[in-house]
Order: structure tokens, then C-alpha cells, then sequence
């Protein structure tokens, strides 16, 4: 088959042909985009062109005009490294954004070029028509099984006999890659235990990595692993077999048990005649004359650069988007049926569409009594989501086998328990599987839900990937993490955590919140599902500390700020400046309590969220921490990494400089030197040297 020369060139008008143009057209602008950039990775496109096109031709639920259709189809680009696929396919879709195409021809030719809509990998927010962020691999298929259980948990809230607004379905593709990634084992577990029947997972089993062949390192049968993992699996022997990729699609749409694994064999650069089926063709730019040898294998002129011939967007046109068109308008008739019927349901669903929370969604926020023994934070915690949680219905979330350290269960009447037999309730158990954990908690924000997590502290190392995604994305995840510091006691220094407050600190986009007490957890809370793009990370005590007298002290309601002044001395202006987070405020209000006997006017400032200190007016800043102040000491029970920009460059920190060790939280906090007495003397040696 020969095409025409012309840029206008026409496609022959037969079905099949013009789909095998179509596929070719997906190929071509895969090679082309990436020969421009030399950068990229134009291989996967070229091998999954058939199926990319096969599943949004065919299958699909989704509308090119309306693209944030809440029942559409999810599509999951896992191997983000193959985004041309995606791209190409949102193009000749014809995919709207607001009046103009969410990737035009011209953004295609900007391929990887700075500001351009198509970046290397997909970033959901800049392009429409990315469900969510993927590229480091593993990621997407972990947010994909978030979205398969956001749309049953969907189903279940709000379809009624007679009026149903939710059945969406979940597809996801896949590399080698994805599937050596522990993560992958994670996602697939659960998922499989969970009988989520609206999720299919496309393996592109192409064989190659960027070493060489996958037999490298990667020889397990995936299908016999995913079988006992409870899944479906089907196998499509060519990637080009569009028959047998229809077939298994059937078959999984049909499935009502369990989720799908496709497994579809390609050939990595398909067409290529020199790098086809190699590491070469993983990511390098094919060179111009391997472009040439690969256009004139699919009948193509071998000149043409960005050519979308003739009836190839008629094609989609005729397929998709009159496909997409017809449901998303049955789906708003179907909306308004049910708005009728079910008026404060579909209100409900208003709010949850538009990221708003209910009216009085945060009255019953607790409101916790002075009390020098006090309570932990993580008690707090529990105390206060299970009160928002019932005003908020979209709250929805669980721990990593942790809820009753945690405190993230949700224990109110009909909370239920999310599981295959029941999609409605509201808690969610991801067994000892962290990283994933984090991985759907996003998925499920990206599909409109509020969700949170719950874990140590110390395994926020284990979340780092999609914490770090969320705040890229501006996915407004919630993570809570409990058992904060040494003082978390016997359990020892693999419990202990030290160095990862200032990691989670520093993930641009991410609130981190650190509270001082009951009330300041309270209000953390507030202001964690105040937001609406922006993650946010909840970091608590396991051990008691004293809840604060807030006639004495400032109002808990400054943890809005970042920071604020919990007090200041009587006589005059603060000689000292204490400033610390979580449990080491009490520790740095007992020290106040010394130093104030002795005739030491201190300034109290408690700091739970660098973050959103960071976020106010220099006016503000300085309003809290005086310039003219430079006798400064700052307590926490954690690395020191970040306090120097508020104690300055004389100022001391109290902090760990190790590694913690097994004994009573009591004990540990005595041998490291959080004490009353050891805060005061730092406040000492400040004014000295002031």
C-alpha cells in the first residue's frame, strides 16, 4: 500500500485499510515527534500502535468533546516513557480543551520542548486528557486500581434501581518494567483480592529493556502470576492481531469477578528494519535513514513528516467520538432523571464534582480540654476524622495493616469496610503494602474522592513515589503518619524516625503538618481538607503530651499560618526565642516555665508546617521570628536539616544527630537531651553570645 506524497494525502476509503493507515499515522507521529526532539522513546508507540488504536476505536467509554465526562472510561499510560502513543492518540481524537485541541499537530512537533503540552512523560493538569502523571514505572498501574475501586465506590453511593450513573471501566498498559517494579505485586494482589472486575491491565510483552532483552533478568510466567493473584488473564500472540485484541477486550469487559491481565506480544520499533525488536529501539531517535527504511515498511512517504493522511481523523470521528458522544448525553439525561428523583444525593454528587465539601462539612470539629498529661496526637487524630469523616461522605481511606496504632479507622455506624462484597463502605485495608498504598490513594483523588493513608512514620520512605507524584500532580492525597520520633520508644532505631520530616519537607508542593497538640491537630485537619490541589502529609505523636490551656496560650486556629506566637513573657520585649514542632512544644513550653522563673522573657512560637510558613507575607515571617532577635533555640526530635533558616546563623539547634536507640520513649528522651532543663540552658549559652 502506497500513500500519496502529498501532506493531503489521501487514505484509500476502505474500513480496514483506512485502520491500518490510522495505526500507521500513530507510528509515523511516534517516530517523527521523537526524530525532532532527538530525544524520546518511539519504539513502544510503534509496537502498541494497534492496540492503542484498537481500544479507543472499539472500547473506550469516553468523549473527545467532553473529556471530564465523570463516567468515562479511564485510560492509564503506565509506561509513561511511551507518551507519544498517548499523545498522538489525544490528537487524532480530537480531544477538546476548553475550544482548542488538547494537542494540536504543532504541539506534537514541540514534542519534549519546553512549555509544550506534550513533556517526555504524561503530567496530568498540563495536558488534558491525561487521567494521571506516570512515568516512573510501576506508578500508574498502582493509581489505576485506585480508580477501579473510586468507580465502584461511586457506583455504590449514588446509583439507584432504575437510575444508574456509574459503571465505568479502568484500563491500563503496561511494560516489563511495570511488572518488575514491587509495586506491580502489590497492585495486582490487592486488586485481585478486592475482585475488582472493572480493571484491565494490557501488558505490552515486547521483551526488551534499555540493557538488552528482559531475559536478562525477568524469566517468571506473568500469566501464571497473575492468575494466582486471582486474575483473568488472556493472551494476544501479535500486537497487529486486531481480531484477537478485540476478542480479549470482549472478554474482559464481560468479566464480573475479577480484574483482566492481557498479555499482548510486540515487537518493540515495529517496522524498523534494523532496530526492531532491540534496545536500540527502547530510546534512542531512530536516525534519519532507519525514519526512511521504517516509512517505506508501512507503505509510507518516507519524506512526510507529521502526516495525518485524509479519513484518519474521520475515523476517530465516526468511532470514538460519535461512540463517546451518544453516552456522555444519554449520561447528563441520565443525571438529570436522577437529580430528580434523588435531589440531595445528586447534590451531594454536585459538591464531590466540583471538589467542594459539604456545607458544615468541619462543625463538630472536637474541641479538646487543657490537660497536662494530654493525649497523643495520633488519638486526636482519630478522634477528629472520624467527626469529619461523617459530615464528609468522601472520605474515604485506611492504613497499611496499621489502623489500630494509626488511629485511621473509621468506626461511626455505617462507615463498613470496603471489600469485594461490598463497595460502599468507607474503610479501606491495604494490608502491609505501603507504596501502593500511596499509589491509589491517588487514583482515587484524580477520580474525585478525598482519600487518605495511614502508617509509621519511618515508612514514608516506602511512600516517598507517589507522595512526591501527588504533589506534582496537585492531587490532594492525604497521608497520615504516626509514631513520629524517638519517642516512640522501644521498638528502636528501625522504628525511629530521624531524617524523614525533612525528606517530606522537601517535596516542593506538599504540606507537611507537625501539630503541637490536640487542638493543633484538629485544626490540621481543618486545614488539610481545606485544600483542593495540594497533598498533604500529617505527621503525629504516639506518645502523650500535654494539651494546652488556650485561654493562657494563642488560639490553635494559628497553625493555619505555619507557625505563630503560642506567648510571649510579660515586661517587656522577648530576650529569647523557643521554637519547636509536635511533641518538643510541651517540651519547649516547660522550658519557657524555668527560664520565665528566673526572670527570662521568652517568646514562644510554635512551628507545625514549615510549609505554610513559607507561604505568608515576609511582614508576617518577621512578625513571628523579629530579625532583632538572634538568641534563638529550635527543638526537634528529628534531623536538624531545615531549622537553620529560623534559628539563623547563631542560633541553636536541639535536635538528632544519630540514629535513636530501643528503650522506653521516657528514657530516650532524657539520653538524647530532650529536656526541659537542657532547652533552657541552650536559651542560656543564646543570650550569652547575643
Amino acid at each position: 500500500m502506497d500513500l500519496q506524497t502529498s501532506p493531503k494525502a489521501k487514505a484509500p476509503a476502505s474500513a480496514a485499510t483506512i485502520d491500518r493507515v490510522a495505526i500507521d499515522t500513530i507510528r509515523t507521529l511516534a517516530i517523527d515527534a521523537v526524530e525532532k526532539a532527538q530525544s524520546g522513546h518511539a519504539g513502544a508507540p510503534m509496537g502498541l500502535a494497534p492496540v492503542g488504536y484498537e481500544l479507543w476505536t472499539r472500547v473506550l467509554r469516553y468523549d473527545p468533546q467532553t473529556p471530564d465526562w465523570p463516567d468515562r472510561d479511564r485510560f492509564v499510560l503506565s509506561n509513561g516513557h511511551a507518551s507519544m502513543l498517548l499523545y498522538a492518540l489525544l490528537h487524532l481524537a480530537g480531544v477538546d480543551a476548553n475550544g482548542r485541541p488538547a494537542v494540536s499537530l504543532d504541539d506534537i512537533k514541540a514534542f519534549r520542548e519546553l512549555d509544550s503540552l506534550c513533556p517526555g512523560h504524561p503530567e496530568r493538569g498540563h495536558t488534558v486528557g491525561v487521567e494521571t502523571t506516570t512515568g516512573p514505572l510501576g506508578q500508574g498501574i498502582g493509581n489505576s486500581v485506585g480508580m477501579a475501586i473510586a468507580g465502584l465506590w461511586m457506583a455504590a453511593r449514588f446509583n439507584r434501581p432504575g437510575h444508574s450513573l456509574f459503571g465505568h471501566r479502568v484500563y491500563a498498559i503496561c511494560s516489563d518494567g511495570d511488572l518488575m517494579e514491587g509495586i506491580s505485586g502489590e497492585a495486582a494482589s490487592l486488586a485481585g483480592h478486592l475482585k475488582l472486575s472493572n480493571l484491565c491491565w494490557i501488558y505490552d510483552d515486547n521483551s526488551i529493556s534499555i540493557e538488552g532483552g528482559t531475559d536478562l533478568t525477568f524469566s517468571e510466567d506473568v500469566a501464571k502470576r497473575f492468575e494466582g493473584y486471582g486474575w483473568a488473564t488472556a493472551h494476544v500472540a501479535d500486537a497487529n492481531d486486531r481480531e484477537a485484541l478485540e476478542r480479549a477486550l470482549a472478554a474482559a469487559q464481560a468479566e464480573t469477578k475479577r480484574p483482566t491481565l492481557i498479555l499482548v506480544r510486540s515487537v518493540i520499533g515495529y517496522g524498523a528494519p534494523h532496530v526492531a525488536g532491540t534496545a536500540k529501539a527502547h530510546s534512542d531517535p531512530l536516525g534519519p535513514e532507519e525514519v526512511k527504511a521504517a516509512k517505506r515498511a508501512y507503505g509510507w512517504p518516507e519524506d512526510a513528516q507529521f502526516l495525518v493522511p485524509d479519513g484518519v481523523r474521520e475515523r476517530f470521528d465516526e468511532t470514538i467520538g460519535a461512540r463517546g458522544a451518544k453516552l456522555s448525553a444519554d449520561w447528563a439525561r441520565a443525571r438529570e432523571a436522577h437529580r430528580q428523583a434523588f435531589p440531595e444525593l445528586a447534590a451531594e454528587l454536585d459538591a464531590l464534582l466540583a471538589g467542594e465539601a459539604p456545607t458544615g462539612w468541619d462543625q463538630d470539629l472536637p474541641v479538646f480540654p487543657a490537660d497536662a498529661k494530654g493525649i497523643a496526637t495520633r488519638e486526636a487524630s482519630g478522634k477528629t476524622l472520624n467527626a469529619l469523616a461523617a459530615r464528609l461522605p468522601w472520605l474515604i481511606g485506611g492504613s497499611a495493616d496499621l489502623s489500630p496504632s494509626t488511629k485511621t479507622h473509621l468506626d461511626f455506624d455505617d462507615a463498613g469496610t470496603f471489600s469485594a462484597d461490598d463497595h460502599a463502605g468507607r474503610n479501606l485495608h491495604f494490608g502491609v503494602r505501603e507504596h501502593v498504598m500511596g499509589a491509589i490513594a491517588n487514583g482515587m483523588a484524580v477520580s474525585g474522592l478525598r482519600p487518605y493513608t495511614g502508617t509509621f512514620l519511618i515508612f514514608s520512605d516506602y511512600m516517598r513515589p507517589p507522595t512526591r507524584l501527588a504533589a506534582l500532580m496537585k492531587a490532594p492525597s492525604i497521608f497520615v503518619f504516626s509514631h513520629d520520633s524517638i519517642g516512640l520508644g522501644q521498638d528502636g532505631p528501625t522504628h525511629q524516625p530521624i531524617e524523614q520530616l525533612a525528606a517530606l519537607r522537601a517535596i516542593p508542593g506538599l504540606i507537611t503538618l507537625r501539630p503541637g497538640d490536640a487542638n493543633e491537630t484538629a485544626e490540621a485537619w481543618r486545614i488539610i481538607l481545606a485544600q483542593t490541589a495540594q497533598p498533604a502529609c500529617l505527621v503525629l505523636s504516639r506518645q502523650a503530651m500535654p494539651t494546652l490551656d488556650r485561654t493562657a496560650y494563642a488560639s490553635a486556629g494559628g497553625v493555619a499560618k505555619g507557625a505563630y506566637v503560642l506567648a510571649d513573657s510579660p515586661g517587656g520585649a522577648p530576650q529569647v526565642i523557643l521554637m519547636a514542632s509536635g511533641a518538643e512544644v510541651g517540651l519547649c513550653v516547660a522550658a519557657a516555665e524555668m527560664l520565665q522563673a528566673e526572670g527570662v522573657r521568652v517568646r514562644l512560637v510554635s512551628m507545625p508546617s514549615f510549609d505554610l510558613f513559607e507561604a505568608q507575607p515576609s511582614a508576617y515571617r518577621r512578625e513571628v521570628l523579629p530579625p532583632q532577635i538572634t538568641a534563638r533555640v529550635a527543638v526537634e526530635a528529628a534531623s536538624p536539616l531545615g531549622w537553620d533558616r529560623y534559628a539563623g546563623l547563631t542560633g541553636e539547634i536541639l535536635a538528632m544527630h544519630g540514629f535513636g536507640a530501643s528503650a522506653p520513649g521516657g528514657e530516650l528522651m532524657k539520653r538524647f537531651g530532650f529536656t526541659p532543663g537542657r532547652v533552657a540552658a541552650a536559651a542560656h549559652r543564646q543570650l550569652k553570645s547575643a
